[in-house]
């Protein structure tokens, strides 16, 4: 199921363009030999955003989720659609 069926979503993928710059940050940053820590604070920061992101997408599934179940006559299944998507999110999450 799409984020905004039809409608692109401007802020999610804002922020996708900077976790990439983040990204490509780290990689001049290895590249260029720089201490370990600072590499590793900036993993853990990207690793934060994109974790936010994840969320935001995850919560608008579910709005859109329980808005099928109300509408439609199949509420079992979107409900399950919901449930799998949750577990499988959670289940890569740290």
């Amino acid at each position: 199921m799409p984020i905004n069926a039809g409608k692109p979503d401007e802020d999610i993928r804002k922020r996708l363009n900077r976790i990439e710059g983040q990204i490509k940050g780290i990689q001049r940053m290895v590249a260029e030999g720089k201490p370990c820590r600072d590499i590793l604070t900036q993993i853990a920061a990207a690793r934060a955003a994109l974790h936010s992101v994840g969320s935001l997408i995850l919560e608008r599934h579910a709005m859109s989720c329980l808005e099928n179940a109300l509408l439609t006559q199949d509420k079992e299944k979107a409900i399950e659609e919901l449930t799998r998507t949750v577990e499988s999110f959670i289940r890569f999450a740290d």
